[in-house]
């Protein structure tokens, strides 16, 4: 039940977000008869980053960067995922990259929905095309960081 919840909201903050484009509000059916009615505040403005000109990627000490991956049935179609320039960090003193600390990526679990596909038939015989969503979750890389090595002790 939670996982349906989660699908209805996720469907419905999209809607939402598509509708706020254009000042209106969005209706929900819940399935159960009842609808729920989303309105989006005025004052929110969706900010969007530009992946080319991430000044906190270029600032780090464990800098990254951004590739696309792009899936047409899901929803969002494009995901940024981070990828580290070096495996070291970067020197404070600005001489190349310190030994002593390891770049690694933060990971992050995001919500998505799979469009799929689904034959039903009609009572002519024909075939009609109709299709589902299916809530999944993906893991993304959103940044790096500087950690220390892990260090595994050997015993003689």
């Amino acid at each position: 039940m939670l996982l349906v919840l989660r699908a209805v909201l996720l469907l419905g903050l999209a809607s939402l977000l598509h509708a706020a484009r254009r000042d209106q509000a969005v209706s929900l059916s819940l399935g159960n008869g009842s609808r729920l009615r989303l309105v989006m505040d005025p004052s929110v403005q969706s900010q969007r980053i530009s992946t080319s000109d991430s000044s906190i990627a270029n600032m780090s000490l464990s800098p990254w960067t951004y590739r696309d991956s792009c899936v047409p049935s899901r929803w969002p179609r494009r995901i940024s995922h981070a990828q580290c320039l070096t495996s070291g960090c970067l020197s404070l003193e600005g001489g190349g990259e310190d030994a002593a600390l390891e770049a690694k990526p933060i990971y992050y679990q995001v919500l998505v929905l799979h469009k799929i596909l689904r034959q039903v038939q009609k009572a002519g015989g024909r075939k009609r095309r109709q299709f589902d969503f299916r809530l999944e979750t993906e893991v993304i890389t959103v940044g790096c960081t500087c950690v220390r090595p892990s260090v595994v002790p050997q015993r003689p």
